[in-house]
This record gives C-alpha cells, structure tokens and sequence, in this order.
C-alpha cells in the first residue's frame, strides 16, 4: 500500500527544511520564494521498534519497514487557485496525495523572509484553504456541467452523483473545507474518485517552539503538531541517546509527524518475522484476516483458510513461537477477525 503526503505551505516557511529532515534526502534550500519547483517525492520509514525487537527475537537477515512518501510541494500564494505565483502546477500535484500537511509559520525569526505583513498561522492556513476550496469549487463546476445531460435524462446514477456534488459545492461556495463536513458513506465514495483537495485529511503543523504558538491558534485547530524544523534539522541522525544527551527528547518531532501522518490517514500495521525478514504491513483499521492477508499477496486473500494470530509483546515474553504455541498464546482466528495493530500474523491458505 503506496501512502502519499503532500507537504504545503506559503512561501519560506520551512517546508524543504522539513523535507529534508524527513527523508535524508537533499533538495534546495534557499531563502526566497520558489526555491522548490519541481515536487520532491522522498520515500521516509515509519519508526516503529516493534520491527527491531522481533528482527532480533527471530534473528531476521533483514527489517522492512512501513513508508510514506511525503511530497515537497513549492510554496503557494493568494491566488494559486487562478495561477498566480506557480499555482495551478502545485495544486495539481497536491491533487496525487492521500493527505495533506500544512506547514504554518509561528517562528518569529525576522531574518527569514515572511510574504505576509505578520506572524499568524489561522491567516495562512485560512490562505491555503480558499486556493484549495477555489480549485475544487472549478472540478465540482466542471463535473456538474458535464452530468447535465444524464442528469435530465432521469439516469439515476448521474441524479446522486449531482446531488452529493451540488452539496459538495455549496459547502465550498461557503469557504467550507469539505473534509470537516459530516458525509454519509455512499456520498464519501462518490466525493472520493474526485481526488478532493479539501476532502482530503490534513495535519497541521506549526513551525516554532511551543513558546511561539498561543493558546488561541490551538484552540482553533484539530490534528496540529508544534515541530521547530530548524531545531529539528540541527540534530538530524542523531540516535536517541544522542538526543537525550544533547537535551532533546527522545523521540524526534520527526518521528512523531510521521506517526501521525500515518494515523491520519486511519491506518495500522500487522507484522510477519522469520529468519528471512521481519516486516511490517500496512493496513486500513477495521481490516479482517483475509484483507490483511491479501496485502501479502493477493492469492492469499482469495484462498484463505485461517491465520495464526500472536500479539507482538506476547511473542517476545513467550522466548519462542514454541512456548508461545504450548501456552496458547497463539490463536488460530478465521475470515471474520479483525486484525489489531502489532498483531505478528502466519496465513494459512489454499
């Protein structure tokens, strides 16, 4: 399962710095606006020390891990929607994720070149969300224009779609963002094959120390992280004891945007370990034994017959997939299951 997070913002807001904190990967860096033209896509491990901890139970000769692609996307300004600044490009690589990051200003470093008149995240989040709303009020135009046709011709099909696109548009005539309205699941579905840009979830991050950022900009915001990147990337490939002795906390801002961005999108990982390799899966929260299996191979969802479940943790206490059997640790679980995150999964199929 390939995962995609566009990485935006305004001009000069750190979003290359973060970029490259990110994947370890070298993009340009400079101190105006368009530094970054083209998008760059950098493949980042989700850190996970379950992985680590059952790679040396088993004795794997290698450890796969989760990913997510995080796109760096040039900055955009007020009027991208109509191609001001490089607009219309950008938006159309925004369109490709599976979420979204907004990087907000909240540092106050005045050597940092700011296109706006002030440090004030809620302004610019409220700039990026009009020129996303202005792009997807034009695809809902567009695509009510062209079911019109069908739509008089009484097909039933075309009759829904028109409705839930004509609801999609009035919430966006209205400078709504459409993820944060309630929508019932057909509708979602329908909305969904739009590639949306504000039916897509979204994590904000705000840029500065947690000194900078005040408790109204909180208050207004749902799914943020505080991540000083500068900070951030000064103590990039640092291992955690570095960190701790530096003064920094153990788990890097990093890591935990990661984490989240992967949360975001209502995801979880189950686990396989061998001698080959250990590995982690990603799925969708709610998947059953079969859907899981499938992610494997696609064979296994079609021909399978059961799965043999151990919670990771119990795995490891047990000291060997021996004991954990004997001690009824390890459950045989049929279609029906649903798998948890962390479970360490065998499939059995046909």
């Amino acid at each position: 399962m390939s995962l995609s997070i566009g990485i935006v913002g305004l001009p000069n807001v750190g979003k290359s710095t973060l970029f490259k904190t990110l994947t370890k990967k070298e993009v340009l860096i400079a101190n105006y606006p368009f530094a970054t033209i083209d998008p760059s896509v950098g493949v980042v491990l989700v850190p996970d020390d379950r992985i680590d901890k059952l790679g040396e139970f088993s004795k794997s000769a290698k450890k796969i891990y989760a990913t997510v692609d995080f796109v760096d996307i040039a900055g955009l300004v007020k009027g991208a929607s109509e191609g001001e600044g490089l607009g219309n490009k950008f938006l159309a690589n925004i369109r490709e994720t599976d979420a979204i990051v907004y990087v907000l200003r909240a540092f106050g470093n005045a050597d940092i070149i700011n296109t706006q008149t002030e440090i004030n995240p809620l302004k610019d989040k409220e700039i990026l969300d009009v020129e996303l709303i202005l792009k997807d009020l034009e695809t809902a135009n567009k695509r009510i224009d062209g079911l019109a046709g069908d739509v008089r011709a009484g097909k039933k099909e075309a009759v829904k779609e028109n409705e839930v696109l004509k609801k999609a548009q009035v919430f966006l005539q209205e400078q709504k963002v459409l993820v944060d309205q309630v929508w019932e699941k057909p509708d979602a579905e329908i909305l969904e094959q739009y590639q949306l840009l504000t039916f897509k979830p979204r994590l904000y991050l705000l840029n500065g120390k947690p000194k900078e950022v005040s408790p109204e900009v909180l208050a207004q915001l749902k799914n943020y992280v505080i991540l000083d990147i500068a900070g951030e990337y000064e103590s990039e490939g640092l291992n955690k004891e570095e960190r701790v002795g530096l003064g920094f906390a153990e788990l890097s801002g990093t890591d935990i945007l990661i984490k989240k961005s992967y949360e975001l999108l209502g995801l979880q990982t189950f686990l396989t370990t061998g001698e080959d390799e250990t590995r982690a899966w990603t799925i969708h929260k709610g998947d059953k034994a079969p859907q899981a299996a499938g992610v494997i191979h696609s064979d296994f969802e079609q021909k399978f017959v059961k799965a043999e479940v151990v919670f990771w943790e119990d795995l490891l206490k047990a000291g060997s997939y021996a004991n954990a059997r004997q001690t009824g640790l390890i459950r045989t679980e049929g279609k029906e299951y649903v798998v948890k995150d962390g479970d360490v999964i065998e499939f059995k199929h046909g």
